[in-house]
């Protein structure tokens, strides 16, 4: 009888077993970023506070380093079902909706502020909106990833020094906008080979912000860093529709408040470190130097207007306007 009883228990384990296995979903989460950065650090960090939080119903994995593809795969993983999450800047949403691509207009930003309170605003609700409609991928929060600056082995420091630079881009037309009107020859190279391509000289010079210039290391193979400052730039945490339209209301804003939480703590750890990082390079022998930064903002306005680059004046205008 006892017997019987134990392989009874045994047997109704095994099912609660089962049936607790059935009902959990695994998910795939990929970046480009380094394990180091604090974009990898606080995914996994929301990864498993989102299993805690759904009593272990969504298992996520995180897949750092381009290890699932580049930038551009990724994102059309998204859509291709072979990706369920992503942290990834929208400018690459901007080839599916052109709109959200505003936030890359060089120099639209004053600062991480001000960038910081745009992802707050009624205009980025709109944009995100419109995109979700497109598309079926939610946004769920906005990290700060740093304002981009130029490194090169050939310092300049106004727009006409660009001229005739070789200089890597992500494929993206934002960020082509300030180096084309400057006459620079911008040249897309997917982000996990930059370091080999300014190493052997397929490129001369890479923009970036500073930590990611310190992530990837990019000093070890270039001279100098000038403060161009022309894009003030964002990650967004991003869910397939193929997750997000199955998730449960009480689910979403599990999803949505733990991300949230990851983006801010990532935002203050870039804030920092990107305050330290001047002296620091000074420190390794590598030349900072100040840009005229007018003479970009003129050039880009000059040859890149917002309406030609697929955005509005008025979303633009909305930006801009943001205290």
């Amino acid at each position: 009888m006892k017997l019987m009883t134990k392989l009874f228990i045994a047997a109704g384990a095994a099912v609660l077993a089962s049936n607790v296995a059935l009902a959990q979903t695994k998910l795939k989460w990929a970046h480009v970023y380094e394990t180091a950065e604090p974009y990898h650090k606080w995914s996994v960090w929301a990864a498993d506070e989102i299993k805690k939080r759904t009593a272990g119903r969504y298992d996520i994995a995180v897949f750092p380093a381009s290890s699932l593809g580049k930038e551009s795969d990724i994102n059309q993983g998204m859509t291709l079902g072979t990706v369920d999450m992503i942290i990834s800047g929208l400018s690459f949403a901007a080839r599916s909706y052109p709109r959200i691509g505003v936030g890359y207009y060089p120099f639209i930003f004053r600062d991480a502020d001000h960038l910081l309170k745009y992802a707050q605003s009624d205009v980025f609700k709109e944009l995100t909106e419109g995109y979700r409609k497109q598309t079926g991928i939610q946004v769920t929060a906005v990290t700060y990833y740093g304002a981009r600056h130029t490194s090169s082995n050939r310092p300049f420091t106004d727009c006409a020094g660009m001229k005739g630079l070789k200089i890597r881009v992500p494929d993206v037309p934002a960020y082509m906008a300030t180096p084309k009107s400057c006459g620079a020859n911008p040249t897309p190279i997917a982000f996990a080979e930059v370091y080999l391509a300014l190493q052997n000289g397929t490129v001369e010079a890479q923009e970036n912000p500073l930590t990611t210039i310190e992530a990837k290391k990019f000093y070890e193979v270039q001279k100098n860093i000038m403060l161009t400052g022309h894009i003030v730039d964002a990650l967004a945490t991003q869910i397939a529709p193929h997750v997000w339209n199955k998730l449960t209301d009480a689910d979403k804003k599990i999803f949505t408040d733990v991300t949230q939480e990851a983006a801010a703590n990532a935002t203050n750890d870039i804030k920092k470190r990107e305050a330290e990082l001047v002296d620091e390079f000074k420190k390794k022998g590598i030349n900072i130097v100040a840009i005229n930064r007018q003479s970009f903002v003129d050039a880009v306005v000059k040859n890149f207007a917002p309406e030609s680059q697929g955005y509005t004046k008025a979303d633009y205008d909305r930006i801009v306007a943001i205290k």
